[in-house]
């Protein structure tokens, strides 16, 4: 099953952009501004960023800055920060949104269900009782209430305040 989006005009640059350049994505969201490219923090070894297809309000994904495909290839300074940072953003989506609960997951290879097959990334999904409704059900359709660079503009602060913490 796909799900359609009724509106979402932040992914025109995205979707123009992909069909022009065989480059990753998250490669090429670190060489833009955060601002664009939708990041909402960066580390010494790992980003945080908004995924452009998002399966709920406040999806995040935490991605290496080394172009690595898998776990097996990160070092031990990557791997520690990875879930730091994934810590980090499940402290920063409760705080900002209050879900009732969140999905963390990596999808290594085609087969587990990996968008971005040749750049490891972990997923951090805020999920509430109900977020499927009749819309997704009936519709295949997703309606999300907040557009991305709000979203960016509301985790941001967060996201500064507890690495000042660490």
């Amino acid at each position: 099953m796909t799900l359609d989006r009724l509106w979402t005009p932040w992914r025109l640059a995205y979707v123009t952009g992909a069909a022009k350049s065989a480059d990753c994505v998250f490669c090429a969201a670190l060489a833009d501004n955060d601002a664009d490219a939708l990041i909402v923090f960066r580390g010494a070894t790992c980003f945080v960023i908004l995924n452009l297809f998002p399966y709920n309000n406040g999806h995040l994904m935490v991605v290496p800055n080394r172009h690595i495909a898998s776990l097996v290839e990160a070092t031990t300074e990557e791997l520690g920060e990875l879930m730091v940072l994934a810590r980090r953003s499940e402290i920063a989506l409760r705080e900002a949104f209050e879900p009732q609960g969140i999905n963390m997951g990596l999808n290594l290879g085609k087969a587990a269900g990996a968008g971005v097959l040749d750049h490891l990334h972990l997923h951090a999904v805020p999920r509430w009782t109900g977020d499927t409704n009749f819309m997704t059900i009936v519709g295949e359709t997703r309606v999300l209430p907040q557009e991305l660079p709000v979203t960016a503009d509301k985790l941001r602060p967060i996201f500064a305040r507890l690495a000042e913490n660490r």
